[in-house]
């Protein structure tokens, strides 16, 4: 067997980023064998240097910066690097100059998953630039998959769990619980599946407590991250820049 493709992890939000590292060494171990998983490297900027861009949803900004960190993976060997944090796709997808190495793209991850699955009616929650944004009304949309957001309120009540308690690694149950009653209120809407595509909620939502079948955009990423690393899975071949089809 060749030796396996370098894994670059673009960190944005850290617990994400973190989860998403942790899964790809266990995947790579499930694949390989003891203590073996294929070489990863991630980026450490702290979010903190973005935030102001996104407050102005300033997206040549945001692209930038995810650039210059696709650039370091790729000078530390990296072969193709992921981004594990969906929002931060809405910058990526973007116009802009080619980035260094190719992307696993997050939302074409999901979204084939759910098409496998068969899902016709997919639940969305993340932050709520995810919620509202494109990416995942393109991801869905390219596979001809339904999907459904929560109310404006309860968008609001996401968005500011996440990004001011779960990204600060502050998990409080209460939340948890207002999650579980959302995801039932979109099980009502007829979805079938919800997506956690902000990837610190599976560290509080699974199939075990949740009243629809979740899927993982943090793991499923990591472990088709490895797939291409292995050679499972194509190499990507998308450098940034708008999805079509």
């Amino acid at each position: 067997m060749r030796e396996a493709r370098h894994i670059g992890i673009v960190m944005h939000s850290a617990e994400g980023a973190l989860l998403c590292y942790r899964t790809a060494v266990f995947e790579g171990i499930a694949r390989l064998g003891t203590h073996n998983h294929p070489t990863i490297t991630m980026s450490g900027r702290a979010m903190y240097h973005s935030l102001d861009h996104w407050d102005r949803l300033d997206l040549p900004a945001l692209r930038a910066i995810f650039a210059e960190d696709a650039a370091a993976v790729a000078a530390a060997g990296a072969d193709f690097f992921v981004l594990s944090d969906n929002t931060a796709h809405i910058a990526l997808e973007s116009p802009g100059a080619d980035f260094a190495i190719p992307c696993l793209h997050i939302a074409e991850v999901v979204g084939e998953f759910a098409q496998e699955r068969g899902f016709a009616k997919v639940g969305i929650l993340g932050t709520n630039w995810t919620m509202e944004g494109p990416v995942y009304q393109g991801a869905m949309a390219r596979r001809s998959i339904d999907r459904a957001i929560p109310g404006e309120a309860a968008r609001k009540v996401i968005h500011d769990t996440i990004m001011d308690e779960y990204c600060m690694g502050v998990f409080e149950p209460s939340k948890t619980e207002f999650l579980q009653r959302e995801i039932e209120s979109l099980a009502a809407e007829g979805c079938d599946a919800v997506a956690l595509v902000c990837t610190e909620l599976p560290i509080v939502l699974n199939d075990e407590n949740s009243a629809l079948p979740v899927i993982d955009s943090t793991r499923l990423l990591a472990a088709a991250a490895v797939d291409v690393a292995i050679g499972a899975r194509p190499m990507p071949e998308w450098r940034g820049g708008p999805l079509t089809g």
